[in-house]
């Protein structure tokens, strides 16, 4: 695990931001922690943004605590996070990853339509979180093999959002290219 502190930090904010149910919060500390995923391409860094991201969605959804099964997600989720947290505080790292998995596990202490759409929610948060790292930078195929997502499924989130086509992703034309080969060995 790399950027302990970090992830420490991310996860008590998420934790009073759930509380508070402060959605907006949540997704911000997602943005914040894929930042940092990716430069180190850490899995946990990655798996924090994921679910912070998920959580922002399915908070945000009113709706889906109406549903069967929801206060048994919650608390599963809760604990979850409080577990984590103290692993990491005490530095075990394994049973961290054990805690924080159970929250994507709470899935399946619930049926019927919320479970489809809490499913749906993390599948879609790990598709625009790798849309995310591959715009700072990595590779599609990078990104792909890190988020446990295809390629294809990628390309097609990509494709659909113009991120290739913002400023920093976009390449320079074969003449500037050649102009600056040709500088280098002057």
């Amino acid at each position: 695990m790399e950027e302990v502190a970090h992830i420490l930090s991310i996860l008590k904010e998420v934790r009073v931001a759930v509380d508070a149910n402060d959605v907006v919060t949540i997704r911000n500390l997602s943005n914040q922690t894929i930042n940092t995923a990716s430069l180190t391409q850490d899995p946990d860094n990655i798996a924090v943004a994921v679910i912070a991201y998920s959580l922002s969605k399915i908070l945000e959804r009113e709706d889906y605590r109406k549903l069967e099964g929801w206060d048994v997600f919650y608390k599963i989720l809760k604990d979850s996070l409080n577990k984590a947290i103290a692993d990491i505080e005490k530095k075990d790292f394994d049973k961290f990853r054990k805690d924080f998995e159970m929250i994507r596990k709470a899935i399946n202490k619930i049926s019927g339509k919320l479970k489809k759409y809490v499913e749906e929610v993390f599948r879609s948060a790990e598709i625009n979180k790798a849309s995310r790292i591959h715009e700072h930078g990595l590779s599609m195929e990078q990104t792909a093999n890190l988020l446990g997502i295809t390629l294809y499924e990628l390309a097609d989130y990509v494709g659909n959002t113009g991120i290739s086509e913002v400023k920093e992703n976009k390449t320079i034309s074969s003449k500037e290219r050649i102009k600056i080969a040709e500088d280098f060995f002057k």
